[in-house]
């Protein structure tokens, strides 16, 4: 039986987290990692475009390897991740959402968001309490990056139709879980409202 989920309070100003929203995980004619997502990219270019209006913080991840002990055991476990090499066209953000000069791209190595990076120097920076997370996939680096979002006391909000997964069940399944335990999972018009 699973544990009832509560709602968070609403935050006073959030930050938005793209994860991974790079070539390697959106154009499958490109790479292994990739799934069809356009319709996870268009919501959020929606989001981009709702920030951007606001004046609110955006930042960006992207996985780049640059060296082989970078992330190694990782990448013992998903082979695939060795197409994502540092400087190749796989690494750069998909240009339907092009990143402004003033939204950082950070570089990572594993799943995470926050681990190896300085994300939350950066959040704490921009005076943010609450941050909105999507990206590929679900089940990995969006997962990762929202738990470790609460792990930092951050109020964490993630928008369904602005996350998706190679695997179907393994994405329906990890937001069950992640709404139940660590995140507001909500839809894409809820979480515009609530912004409002």
């Amino acid at each position: 039986m699973a544990l009832p989920s509560n709602v968070l309070k609403r935050g006073q100003r959030y930050a938005l987290i793209l994860v991974d929203l790079s070539v390697g995980f959106t154009d499958p004619s490109r790479s292994p990692l990739a799934s069809e997502s356009d319709d996870v990219v268009e919501a959020n270019r929606v989001l981009l475009e709702r920030f951007r209006e606001r004046g609110w913080p955006v930042f960006f991840t992207t996985v780049a390897y640059s060296e082989p002990s970078q992330a190694s055991v990782f990448r013992e476990k998903l082979p695939a991740l060795n197409v994502l090499e540092a400087g190749s066209g796989l690494v750069e953000i998909d240009s339907r959402l092009q990143p402004r000069s003033d939204e950082p791209v950070l570089v990572k190595h594993w799943a995470s968001g926050f681990f190896g990076t300085d994300l939350d120097d950066r959040l704490k920076a921009a005076g943010v309490d609450g941050t909105v997370v999507t990206g590929l996939t679900t089940s990995g680096c969006v997962r990762a990056t929202a738990l470790d979002s609460l792990q930092h006391n951050y109020r964490t909000l993630i928008p369904r139709e602005a996350v998706g997964d190679r695997d179907s069940d393994a994405h329906e399944a990890n937001l069950r879980d992640l709404g139940i335990k660590y995140a507001d999972v909500m839809s894409l018009s809820g979480l515009l409202a609530l912004l409002d």
